[in-house]
């Protein structure tokens, strides 16, 4: 059997109940894909996003919705060894992608901005929805897992003065028609490293120009801090980041001091006036 045929088969087989199956009920559960969708599945050299498409390959082959799915990486200025590992490990899997260029390294790393992560991110997005539209996808496909979700989650709380959490899908505000999916919603990133240790294989960790600049000098992220943490609670209580991710969907408003939607906000004493 060819090496990305084993791979394939490990996802629903020896990972049935670890990936591929909280990928199936993310997709079902939160309905992210619907028949004749387009999908334009965003591949950064990860070890999230190459599993992402293999998952979405899979369910495009042999599931009941019928979509289309294209596998798009977008170089925003890679070292060439960088860039040479996508596409030798894109060829490994069997997926077939399409390169576009930007210059967002470049113009992150002369901009004096105090959060180039957050300005790198955010021109990201706007290449992506553009690309989207110019290839004639209606749905984004990002490969963010469940640790990602409840990592977003504290990092609002503690340092945003906000609660909020990353969403298994997203309308966009700017282009009509085009949706953002997660359908790794449910995966958890142990899970992905054992598969991805279990087939010996090998992605990019961090291809950012600014870190690679620093790497003498380690960069401390605020998500970094929050791994750590969670990790340690889990020590002590082992279901601690299933609550912190079920807590998202159990919110009591009667026991909140105030919150807001989209430019309205309430208080708790609104509803305490009219008891």
């Amino acid at each position: 059997m060819e090496r990305y045929k084993e791979i394939e088969r490990s996802i629903i087989t020896k990972y049935r109940k670890t990936i591929w199956a909280p990928f199936c009920r993310a997709v079902s559960d939160y309905e992210l894909i619907n028949e004749g969708d387009s999908l334009m599945v965003c591949i950064s050299g990860g070890k999230d996003s190459f599993l992402l498409a293999k998952c979405i390959e899979e369910l495009r082959v042999h599931g009941k919705v019928k979509f289309d799915a294209k596998y798009v990486v977008m170089d925003p200025g890679y070292l060439k060894s960088n860039r040479n590992m996508i596409i030798e490990n894109a060829k490994i899997l069997n997926i077939d992608i399409e390169i576009f260029e930007s210059n967002i390294f470049e113009v992150v790393n002369n901009t004096d901005f105090k959060s180039p992560c957050y300005l790198c991110a955010r021109m990201r997005r706007g290449y992506l929805y553009n690309h989207a539209k110019e290839i004639g996808c209606n749905k984004i496909v990002l490969g963010h897992h469940f640790d990602d979700v409840i990592e977003t989650t504290l990092l609002s709380m503690f340092y945003g003065a906000e609660v909020k959490t990353m969403l298994p899908k997203v309308k966009s505000d700017n282009y009509e028609g085009l949706e953002l999916i997660r359908p790794m919603y449910l995966v958890k990133e142990e899970d992905i490293l054992k598969w991805v240790k279990y087939n010996d294989l090998r992605f990019l960790n961090c291809a950012c120009r600014f870190t690679e600049m620093n790497d003498k000098h380690e960069i401390e992220s605020k998500r970094k801090e929050i791994k750590e943490l969670i990790k340690e609670l889990r020590k002590t209580y082992e279901e601690i980041d299933n609550n912190i991710f079920k807590s998202m969907g159990n919110i009591n408003l009667n026991c909140v001091l105030g919150y807001h939607k989209d430019s309205e906000s309430y208080t708790f004493l609104d509803s305490f006036k009219e008891k």
